[in-house]
């Protein structure tokens, strides 16, 4: 099979498994589980899945938690609370770009 082929159907898998976990409110879940079906090997050691999932749900509360405590108080996003998450959506932005870059440069040959 395709290296382009394989890909799309793991997408389609992905795209399934993740809108179920959404669906049942896990979307952090379903972001590790998404990069774990995409980038880990499948005879990765127990130990190293279990300290990648922390790693990501750690990496999860940060973020989550930075933005409870940088909102502005008023019922209403005020403009520094919209330039904040666009400042967070602008570093994930660019860290995804750089992921790919790094680890998907051939994805286009083959």
């Amino acid at each position: 099979m395709g290296e382009k082929k394989r890909r799309s159907e793991l997408r389609d898998v992905v795209d399934e498994v993740t809108k179920k976990l959404v669906d049942e409110g896990k979307i952090i879940e379903a972001g590790w589980v998404s990069l774990k079906m995409q980038v880990i090997p499948e005879n990765a050691p127990q130990v190293q899945l279990e300290e990648m999932r922390m790693s990501f749900f750690a990496g999860a509360q940060h973020l989550f938690g930075s933005i409870m405590s940088v909102l502005d108080e008023d019922a209403e996003p005020t403009e520094a609370d919209l330039e904040r998450m666009s400042k967070i959506n602008d570093e994930l932005d660019e860290f995804l770009t750089q992921f790919k870059l790094k680890y998907f440069k051939a994805e286009g040959s083959a």
